[in-house]
């Protein structure tokens, strides 16, 4: 997973890329810390995805672009779009269906 350090980052991937995850967290949280691993064992699965991370206290302006209320947060996009949202406890399975469905969607 990539690390990102602006917006204009984070945007610039999205419009760049046919299927974008972008995953948000802060460093003191520790849900943050242990779900990421798991979402990254998800995308193994799909080398179409292109992965971001980003770091909420690093961009502040995160919050507000993308409206985040907590952390972690993940966004799916397609063709800049955003198809998948999910956030605090993730259901990694769900998650998980949810990424393959859209990829074979867009790769149909």
């Amino acid at each position: 997973m990539n690390i990102v350090h602006s917006l204009e980052e984070i945007k610039s991937t999205i419009n760049e890329n046919q299927l974008t995850l972008l995953y948000i967290s802060r460093d003191n949280c520790s849900v943050c810390h242990s779900l990421l691993p798991q979402v990254e064992r998800v995308l193994e699965n799909y080398p179409s995805v292109v992965s971001i991370h980003a770091d909420a206290d690093e961009i502040p302006a995160i919050a507000g672009e993308y409206s985040i209320f907590t952390v972690p947060v993940v966004i799916v996009f397609a063709a800049g779009k955003e198809m998948i949202r999910k956030a605090r406890f993730v259901p990694i399975e769900e998650l998980n269906a949810q990424i393959s469905r859209l990829v074979t969607l867009i790769n149909d």
